[in-house]
């Protein structure tokens, strides 16, 4: 298996990059996109993302049961581009505001069963996973406890997922520079 992070800011190009980097393997491409559509705005922003996409890629909602479905997607001869971890954190810290105060996500049972599955299934994968993060920790402090506590999970996951993979790139400004190549 090959597995690619590529983390950036909001409209840094990283989504950009993992449709070439999707593109130039060559393979079959499954897009997991994690994103849900809540309202009109979210709405457009998924469909202008589906339009950018080659009408031959096949996408798959998947806003909570991510590591089920790339074990479902993954395959030899294939390309799985998730898109992205950051919404996907968004998505399990739900019923986060309901933690109390200094609270973690791990007492959030939904957050902490999803995170440790798709960490376990990452390994296990095979075919060319490409997933996409948002690097959130070069801003300024969140002012709220659920804005920090986001911040800190999405943040720790990205360690973690990059440890896994054996290319990390950072973008920005559309310009990829390479962290890791393993």
């Amino acid at each position: 298996m090959t597995c690619e992070l590529i983390l950036g800011g909001a409209r840094s190009g990283k989504s950009r990059e993992a449709e070439r980097r999707a593109e130039e393997s060559g393979l079959a491409v499954t897009v997991i996109a994690t994103a849900e559509a809540l309202d009109e705005e979210m709405a457009a922003r998924i469909r202008r993302h589906q339009a950018d996409r080659p009408a031959a890629w096949r996408t798959v909602e998947a806003p909570v049961a991510l590591a089920d479905t790339l074990r479902r997607e993954a395959a030899p001869g294939r390309c799985v581009v998730v898109d992205c971890l950051s919404l996907w954190v968004s998505n399990l810290l739900v019923d986060a505001d309901h933690l109390p105060p200094g609270a973690g996500a791990e007492e959030l049972p939904l957050f902490r069963r999803e995170r440790d599955a798709l960490l376990a299934t990452l390994p296990t994968l095979r075919g060319h996973i490409i997933l996409v993060a948002n690097e959130v920790g070069l801003g300024l402090v969140p002012e709220t406890p659920l804005g920090r506590l986001f911040r800190d999970e999405a943040g720790r996951l990205n360690q973690v997922v990059a440890a896994l993979c054996s290319r990390v790139v950072f973008v920005a400004a559309g310009l990829p520079l390479v962290l890791k190549q393993g």
